[in-house]
C-alpha cells in the first residue's frame, strides 16, 4: 500500500498533468498555421507524453500563495511549451544528437531536421502568446521571468556550457553552474510564475519559493544523471548511458553514485527548509519526488 505522501503526490501530479494536457491540446484544436507538417511536428514535440513536472510546480507554487487552478493554467501551459521546444532543439544532430525521447523517436527522426528546428521555434513563440492572452495581471513580470529563463542567462546559456564541456574535465562547481542554467532556470521560472499569479513581484514569499526552486532544480538534475547510469530505458524513455557515451561530465562520474545520491537528498532537505512558514505541503512532496522518481 502506498504511503500518504505517495498518494498525495500521485493525485497532485495526475490532476495538474490533466489540466495541462487539456490546455496543450486546446491550442491545436482552436487554431492552426498554414503548414500542416509543422503543426504535426509541434504536436509531436509537446503532446508525446512527459512528466509535466514544470506545470505541476506552477500549480503547486501558485496554490501555496492562494491562486486558483484556472488562473494558473496559462503559465503552466506556457512553461511546458518552452520545455518542449528546448527538448526538440537539444535532441538535434547539431546539439546532443539523440534518437530517443520519451520512449519515441526524437522529433527530427520522426520528421526531419529542418522541420524539428522550426517546430521548436514555433513552440517557443507560442508560449509567450499563451502567457499574454487576455492581458493577465503581472503579464510583464511573467514574460520577463520566462524569457530570462529561456535565454542566454538560462537554458540557452546552459546548453552552450554543456556543449563546451563535452570531452573536457570539469569539477563539481562547474557542473552545478551549468545545470543551474540549463535545467534549474526553467524550474525556478515555473515556481516563480505560479507565485506571480497570486503575489506581486516584491512579495517576500517569492524569495522563499525561489530558494526552494534553486535547490530542487539541482536535485532534479543530479537524479537525472543517476538515472542515466542506473535507469531502465523502457521506464526513463531515454537511451541509457547516453551521457557517458558522449563523454559528458555527470554527478555520478565526478562524485560516485553514493555521494551523488547524498547530495541530491541534501538539496531536497534545503528546499523543504526554505518553505518554513508557508502552507506548502505539495511543494515538499514534489521535492522528495525529485529524488525518488525512476524516470
Amino acid at each position: 500500500m502506498q504511503d500518504p505522501a505517495a498518494r498525495r503526490i500521485e493525485a497532485l501530479v495526475q490532476h495538474c498533468r490533466a489540466r495541462c494536457e487539456r490546455g496543450l491540446e486546446q491550442l491545436f484544436e482552436d487554431a492552426a498555421g498554414p503548414a500542416q507538417r509543422l503543426e504535426q511536428a509541434m504536436r509531436y514535440g509537446v503532446l508525446g507524453g512527459g512528466k509535466r513536472l514544470r506545470p505541476v510546480l506552477v500549480y503547486a507554487a501558485g496554490r501555496a500563495l492562494g491562486a486558483d487552478d484556472e488562473a494558473l493554467d496559462a503559465p503552466a501551459v506556457a512553461v511546458e511549451l518552452i520545455h518542449a521546444y528546448s527538448l526538440v532543439h537539444d535532441d538535434l544532430p547539431s546539439m546532443d544528437d539523440d534518437d530517443l525521447r520519451r520512449g519515441q523517436p526524437t522529433c527530427h527522426r520522426a520528421f526531419d531536421e529542418a522541420t524539428a528546428l522550426l517546430a521548436g521555434d514555433a513552440l517557443q513563440s507560442l508560449a509567450f502568446e499563451v502567457l499574454t492572452a487576455g492581458d493577465p495581471p503581472r503579464a510583464g513580470a511573467m514574460v520577463a521571468t520566462l524569457a530570462h529563463a529561456a535565454g542566454r542567462a538560462g537554458m540557452a546559456g546552459g546548453q552552450a556550457l554543456d556543449l563546451a564541456a563535452v570531452g573536457r574535465r570539469a569539477d563539481v562547481e562547474q557542473l552545478m553552474a551549468m545545470h543551474r542554467h540549463k535545467t534549474g532556470a526553467l524550474i525556478r521560472a515555473a515556481v516563480r510564475l505560479g507565485g506571480l499569479t497570486a503575489a506581486a513581484d516584491d512579495d517576500p514569499r517569492l524569495a522563499a519559493l525561489d530558494r526552494y526552486a534553486a535547490a530542487i532544480g539541482l536535485a532534479f538534475q543530479i537524479q537525472d544523471d543517476i538515472l542515466d547510469v542506473t535507469g531502465d530505458a523502457a521506464v526513463t524513455g531515454k537511451t541509457q548511458g547516453a551521457d557517458a557515451a558522449r563523454d559528458k561530465p555527470t554527478y555520478p562520474a565526478l562524485l560516485g553514485l553514493d555521494e551523488a545520491n547524498r547530495q541530491a537528498q541534501a538539496l531536497v532537505d534545503e528546499a523543504c527548509s526554505s518553505l518554513a512558514g508557508l502552507d506548502a505541503q505539495p511543494l515538499i512532496d514534489l521535492a522528495r519526488y525529485m529524488v525518488e522518481r525512476n524516470h
